[in-house]
């Protein structure tokens, strides 16, 4: 009779909000989950059945799988750290808060021979996944026209609105459609956007962002992105137009009207989900998967580089007011979805002096 394979041995570093997802799923799986953050690792642990760990040290030792939802300026120091270690890395968007930190941890994670997995959950939307199966098999013919958006409650820690921290609403929010561009519509060379952020009287914090994108194809995207008031019920849609036909989605069901008041029961920074049908429970299945058979991920290491890239080059256009162009993938990058090429990729440069 086979023996079943051990449970993966999970080290969950960070007990903020997008921990509730990821702690549930890991377990869903039957792993066992350590957890070490500055604060929270205890309630965490209690609500969810882990076992919560003082230091680093203590959890290097206990897990064979990183994953790393701690603040974005982070990401890079952790994963190098447990890379080091030789430990797979599970790491939240967006894998760096630079495009050469990014560099850095992909080429280290090639080198120590490890598992690197930027969380890119929007991949695992179901609508999102079948439309990209939809555009692969040439249902919609040759992309035109893409259109995403995406809204949702302001975070209400203040690391998000420091940008040299979190990247803002870019690198934290709208870095998920910038990938979803490219995923559909193929690399971008130009991105041109702006962006507004304010506090109220009151000391609520909103911002928003809108983009475009022109891509190598010809292909355009329009990425438009909103942290709104406390309230705001967490929606995403997208609008993909190729010369044979078009897929369209919408969260909010295209309500003809849609009324939003001040109930302390709504809004939200993340989509409400089950463990069950969660995307984070499908992502962090996929990775899994990854590790122990060695079947490749829908997401890598080379993905999340890019999506920094993109991201950054989005924050250029953002200062100057000018358009940037956006550095190709190399060759490699384009005709697959290997690690290889990652530190190829130059950083994004600007169409103009002066930032």
């Amino acid at each position: 009779m086979q023996s079943s394979p051990p449970p993966l041995r999970v080290g969950l570093i960070g007990a903020g909000s997008i921990s509730q997802v990821h702690a549930p799923a890991w377990r869903s799986l039957g792993a066992e989950v350590s957890v070490h953050s500055l604060t929270g690792a205890e309630a965490l642990a209690r609500a969810h059945g882990l076992s919560p760990v003082s230091t680093l040290d203590e959890l290097w030792d206990r897990v064979d799988v990183v994953d790393i939802v701690t603040p974005t300026h982070t990401h890079a120091d952790l994963a190098l750290a447990a890379i080091a270690r030789g430990k797979h890395v599970v790491c939240e968007k967006p894998l760096a808060r630079s495009t050469a930190a990014a560099h850095e941890v992909v080429s280290a994670a090639r080198s120590a021979g490890v598992h690197l997995f930027p969380a890119h959950v929007v991949r695992y939307f179901p609508a999102y996944a079948q439309a990209h199966a939809a555009v692969a098999a040439g249902r919609v013919g040759r992309v035109a026209v893409c259109r995403f958006r995406r809204m949702s409650a302001a975070p209400t820690a203040d690391w998000f609105f420091d940008e040299q921290r979190s990247g803002g609403i870019v690198l934290d929010q709208m870095i998920h459609d910038l990938d979803q561009a490219e995923w559909f519509a193929g690399p971008a060379v130009r991105v041109f956007a702006q962006s507004i952020a304010r506090t109220d009287d009151g000391g609520a914090r909103a911002a928003s962002a809108t983009v475009t994108l022109t891509h190598a194809s010809g292909a355009v995207s329009q990425c438009y992105g909103v942290w709104g008031h406390p309230h705001l019920p967490f929606s995403s849609s997208f609008h993909i137009a190729g010369d044979r036909g078009v897929l369209s989605h919408d969260s909010a069901r295209q309500d003809g009207t849609r009324v939003q008041v001040a109930d302390p029961r709504s809004g939200g920074y993340l989509p409400p989900t089950d463990v069950a049908s969660s995307p984070y429970t499908a992502e962090i299945v996929d990775f899994a998967a990854a590790i122990t058979s060695g079947q490749p991920a829908n997401v890598t290491g080379a993905d999340g580089a890019r999506a920094v890239l993109v991201a950054e080059a989005v924050l250029s256009s953002i200062h100057t007011g000018e358009p940037v162009e956006v550095p190709a993938p190399a060759d490699a990058r384009l005709a697959g979805d290997t690690e290889e090429a990652a530190d190829a990729v130059p950083a994004p440069e600007r169409t103009e002096e002066g930032r």
